[in-house]
C-alpha cells in the first residue's frame, strides 16, 4: 500500500511498493509496477513516486502542447509526448517527464517498443511546492549524463522558467526567464514562447 501522505512532490517510495532494494530498480523491475493511477520513475536504480497534479500543474503542461508540440509537429519538426510515457536512459534510470520533444530525424531511432529508448533534444519539467530538491537535483544531473540537450524548469511558484543548456556532460547555470520575457529554445528557435503565456487564464492556480 502506498503511503497516505503522498503528494505531489516526488517521493522515494522503497519502502511502500515491494521490488527490489533501495538503489537497485531496473527497468524490468519498474515494467512490472501496476497501473494504478501513480507516475513512478527510476534515478540511479531507487524508486520515486508522483501522485496526480494539480490543475494548474496540467493547464501548463497543456500550454507547452499548444505552444510548442503542436507548431512543431505541423511544420514538421518533430513529435512531442507528455506523462504518462517512459524515458528509458540506462537499465537503471527511467523518467516520465511532463513534456518532451523528439526532432523529426531522431524519432525513428528513440521511439520503439512501447518507450523512449534515449534522450530527447527537449525535456520540461512544471515543478510543484513540494518538489524534493534532492530528486530534482538528480534529475537534472541524469538528464545531463544521458546527453539531454535541453532541460527547462517551469516553475509556477516564481512565474518563471530556468533553461539548462548542455556543455560537455554537464549543464550551465541556467538562464531563467521570467514572466515579462520570452522563452527562447535552441531546438526550436522558431517557436519562441512568452512566458506568461504559459500561466495565462488557467481557471485555477493553486498550487
Amino acid at each position: 500500500m502506498l503511503p497516505e501522505n503522498a503528494t505531489v512532490a516526488p517521493l522515494l517510495v522503497d519502502h511502500a511498493v515491494p521490488g527490489p532494494p533501495h538503489g537497485r530498480w531496473t527497468v524490468a523491475a519498474w515494467e512490472g509496477l501496476p497501473d494504478d493511477g501513480n507516475r513512478y520513475e527510476i534515478l540511479e536504480g531507487v524508486l520515486w513516486m508522483t501522485t496526480a497534479p494539480s490543475a494548474f500543474h496540467q493547464w501548463i503542461v497543456g500550454r507547452c502542447i499548444e505552444l510548442l508540440g503542436v507548431p512543431a509537429r505541423q511544420r514538421g519538426l518533430g513529435i512531442w509526448f507528455t506523462a504518462p510515457i517512459g524515458v528509458i536512459l540506462s537499465l537503471h534510470d527511467a523518467v516520465q517527464p511532463d513534456f518532451l520533444f523528439i526532432r523529426a530525424e531522431r524519432v525513428a531511432a528513440l521511439v520503439r517498443e512501447r518507450r523512449i529508448h534515449g534522450a530527447p533534444d527537449l525535456i520540461i519539467e512544471v515543478l510543484s511546492p513540494g518538489n524534493s530538491t534532492e530528486a530534482m537535483a538528480q534529475k537534472r544531473a541524469l538528464y545531463a549524463h544521458c546527453g539531454v540537450p535541453e532541460y527547462v524548469e517551469i516553475d509556477p511558484a516564481q512565474c518563471c522558467a530556468r533553461v539548462y543548456r548542455l556543455e560537455g556532460d554537464a549543464y550551465r547555470a541556467p538562464v531563467i526567464c521570467n514572466d515579462t520575457q520570452t522563452l527562447h529554445l535552441t531546438c526550436l528557435p522558431d517557436l519562441p514562447v512568452a512566458v506568461a503565456a504559459l500561466f495565462a487564464d488557467a481557471p485555477d492556480t493553486t498550487l
